[in-house]
């Protein structure tokens, strides 16, 4: 990655309020209690079919349910590990659990993807 591009994603990052040693998650109130959720707020969820650190959420199953990708440079540290996609992208992980959003749920806070399929659970700190 060249110099403006990492410069302008450093700044993008310090005006959300982004911790570059933080977690890439945060605890917050949804209308199910608490649960891990994004920088933008929204739910995080785990599928119960991932495995050792692998997901196997891939191709038309990530229209529905976008992987919580790391930047460029991502550390793991505590509870937060990467695993690596079978396309090469950096996925986080919470206790070994990739993590994902749900493409139905539109606005902060909101956890209409726990349980789908009996498959998809919200994401607990």
């Amino acid at each position: 990655m060249h110099l403006l591009p990492r410069l302008a994603l450093l700044s993008l990052c310090w005006l959300s309020a982004c911790k570059s040693m933080g977690e890439p998650a945060t605890a917050a109130q949804t209308d199910k209690g608490m649960a891990l959720v994004d920088g933008k707020g929204m739910a995080l969820y785990t599928f119960e079919r991932d495995k050792n650190e692998q997901s196997l959420c891939n191709n038309a199953c990530l229209q529905k349910w976008p992987a919580l990708l790391a930047a460029d440079g991502a550390q793991p540290h505590g509870d937060w590990t990467l695993i690596t996609r079978r396309e090469g992208a950096l996925q986080w992980a919470y206790k070994g659990q990739p993590l994902y959003t749900w493409y139905q749920d539109s606005k902060p806070g909101e956890t209409t993807g726990d349980n789908v399929g009996d498959v998809w659970h919200l994401a607990r700190p």
